[in-house]
């Protein structure tokens, strides 16, 4: 019965998504305010109906409901709980209705907390938002229904890839969903506002808080999956350009220039054209990676499908939806009046290049990875594109993007000082070059470009720290003063600070765990000694170890410096009881400057010799510190309570102003708008 009320709540939101797509768009076009309100509440009904359907999927798992055909192909009745309820988004039907949840919450939140929004802009909004989730939806009920049920149920399941039964694969993919899908909210705003034909700084103003959260929480699931891949797969490294990795790292460039060219939008009134554009490319990326994992064009450890007809389906819908909103663009963006002149000596200068950086890296990721599908389907061989393009590309357009990410907020905005701008970054540039001749006295031996990530990380750092010390006085104050100032800074100054100075801490991690990793493979048996990096590793035991669901091989390490022992590090090799399938589970001493990593491979053929890899990453985690610390950047810049007023701080100044003048000849005033009026009366005086 349950199966069937989740499959019933998928088809009654179709039809609410139906209808919220239609109606509200004619009532913004016929000024209805009837029609329009009627989105808010067909966007309550299609979140509650798509709720209703996730949480009937998950009940199916957690009772091991075999008569459930998903349930079957991905659980199995000795999973524990956590894997239960992470395999319905672990199969390609549940991945694809935990997007269809996501979409229509998001829609849901626009209509609880867009009250501000001019009426006919929530309207359309919220109804371009429910074409994309009609075209999804659809595609669940017609290809991808996850709640079929077998004639013939069997008594157990087959179990989820065992690979995917681990903590960070349970938490990753919704998280990176959470992104891909928060930027459709952007791109709603987009279409809506060339349909309207109007893009203003208060467009801007409300943009920006969803794209926000979705490039949050995009960082986190890219910084989940990494770690998952670093710790769990056994091979030491944490990105492998792989073409699915690649796909979420494409909308997240797109969306970090989507989100610093909203600011000159805001603030100056320019690149509107720009960036609805980048708000239509960034979502359409975000759905060609769902195409990339289900239509069966590759083969990765993070694929969910195999099916053709799945693929040709999402490739359709991103067709319609890209090739729409692009057609709607070529139409009505001629008609948007150009913004405000400004210097190229400026902030607006600073942000466009940074646009023009992040757009042309983005390219490049593109390129490297649908080049080679493309020589495939026409069948003119295959090749592999891997580290040595991406590095040789990639690399060289990220360096003068961090060397402008410390120099550009330093800059004013119309018309900037460079050379004032540099005298201010002094010091930041000392501490990067003493920071410089540390790491080469430290780790030096001749890798130039690895001390150049070394002064571009502290360039960064140093340099975001200046100029959140020159935004309070620091220096030219009293140091009170000084804390009195940041104290009353906005949030999003705050928020920005950090996430950038996240950036600066994840290249250290980047750069000392890719230049001067040090790697053992070893033979081994209980007894024999592995030397690293200053560790020694003594193999103590190998012990059996029963799982939930699975039998394993535990190691038993010593670790020892200088003749004592520091750590016991327990790695294991897990082999699932239903698949049989071996998994390498990795054991990791964590340090505040680098990683020791041990790796248990298999037990040679008749000897007593295990494989053993051994890892030494210095800094590495420096890199999942900074990750974290431009998550917190995002949400600290999300309480900004300028995002929560429908309008840039000048209008609303502007009508104080207004309220004033009027004062003069009627002296009443409504007492909502007392606590303003009498500070601008004070500011007047």
């Amino acid at each position: 019965m349950i199966p069937e009320i989740g499959h019933f709540a998928i088809a009654l939101a179709l039809i609410t998504a139906l209808i919220q797509s239609v109606v509200p768009l004619l009532g913004a076009a016929r000024n209805k305010p009837g029609w329009m309100v009627l989105g808010d509440r067909a966007a309550f009904g299609q979140g509650a109906l798509v709720a209703l359907a996730f949480a009937a999927l998950i009940y199916t798992h957690v009772t091991s409901d075999f008569s459930v055909a998903n349930v079957v192909a991905n659980s199995h009745s000795t999973k524990p709980l956590l894997y239960k309820i992470s395999g319905v988004w672990g199969s390609h039907e549940g991945s694809m209705l935990l997007w269809a949840l996501i979409l229509a919450l998001f829609g849901a939140a626009v209509a609880a907390f867009g009250q501000d929004l001019p009426p006919t802009l929530r309207a359309r909004t919220l109804a371009v938002q429910a074409m994309i989730a009609v075209g999804f939806l659809s595609f669940i009920i017609a290809t991808s229904n996850p709640f079929l049920r077998l004639d013939d149920p069997p008594l157990d399941g087959r179990d989820m890839n065992p690979m995917l039964q681990d903590p960070g694969l349970a938490f990753h993919p919704p998280f990176l969903y959470l992104g891909y899908v928060g930027f459709s909210i952007a791109f709603s705003f987009a279409v809506a506002a060339l349909i309207e034909g109007r893009v203003d700084p208060a467009w801007a103003r409300w943009v920006r808080p969803w794209t926000l959260a979705a490039w949050s929480f995009l960082t986190l699931g890219i910084a989940l999956g990494a770690w998952w891949a670093y710790y769990t797969l056994g091979w030491g490294g944490w990105w492998f350009w792989d073409p699915v990795e690649n796909a979420s790292l494409m909308p997240w460039l797109a969306g970090t220039a989507l989100l610093h060219s909203a600011i000159v939008v805001e603030k100056r009134d320019a690149l509107k054209s720009w960036t609805l554009l980048l708000a239509i490319l960034t979502f359409g990326l975000s759905i060609m990676g769902a195409f990339l994992v289900r239509s069966g064009v590759l083969s990765s450890v993070h694929a969910f499908a195999v099916d053709p007809a799945r693929g040709v389906f999402i490739l359709a819908l991103l067709l319609i939806i890209v090739g729409g909103s692009l057609t709607l663009y070529a139409i009505h963006a001629p008609d948007l009046k150009p913004g405000g002149v400004f210097a190229p000596i400026s902030r607006e200068g600073a942000l466009i290049l940074n646009n023009l950086l992040l757009s042309s890296a983005t390219a490049t990721v593109f390129i490297g990875t649908l080049y080679p599908l493309f020589l495939d389907v026409l069948g003119a061989g295959k090749i592999s594109v891997g580290a040595p393009f991406f590095n040789a590309t990639f690399v060289p357009l990220m360096t003068p993007l961090i060397v402008l990410l410390a120099f550009g907020p330093m800059l004013a905005w119309k018309r900037g000082d460079g050379l004032g701008a540099l005298s201010r970054l002094w010091f930041a540039a000392g501490l990067t070059g003493f920071s410089v001749v540390l790491a080469y006295l430290r780790y030096g031996d001749g890798q130039i470009m690895a001390l150049v990530g070394v002064g571009l990380a502290a360039w960064c750092v140093f340099g975001s720290l200046a100029e959140f010390g020159d935004r309070i006085g620091f220096g030219r104050r009293s140091i009170s003063d000084s804390l009195r100032r940041a104290k009353g800074l906005p949030r999003a100054a705050w928020g920005t600070t950090l996430a950038h100075l996240g950036v600066g801490v994840m290249i250290v991690g980047m750069t000392g765990s890719s230049a001067w990793v040090s790697e053992r493979v070893a033979l081994m048996k209980v007894g024999d000694v592995l030397d690293l990096a200053g560790y020694r590793v003594i193999l103590k035991a190998i012990e059996p170890k029963q799982g939930p669901n699975f039998d394993a091989a535990r190691g038993v390490f010593s670790v020892e410096v200088d003749g004592r022992e520091v750590d016991v590090l327990l790695p294991e090799q897990r082999k699932f009881h239903l698949s049989g399938m071996p998994i390498t589970h990795s054991a990791i001493r964590v340090t505040a400057f680098s990683d020791l990593y041990i790796a248990l491979g298999e037990k040679t053929e008749n000897t007593d010799a295990w494989t053993v890899r051994a890892y030494h990453h210095p800094l590495i985690p420096f890199l999942w510190s900074g990750c974290l610390t431009m998550v917190i950047g995002g949400l600290v810049s999300l309480t900004d309570r300028r995002f929560r007023i429908g309008a840039p701080q000048r209008a609303r100044r502007k009508k104080m102003m207004n309220m004033t003048e009027d004062a003069a000849v009627t002296p009443k005033v409504a007492s909502d708008d007392m606590p303003e009026f009498n500070k601008v009366l004070q500011r007047r005086r």
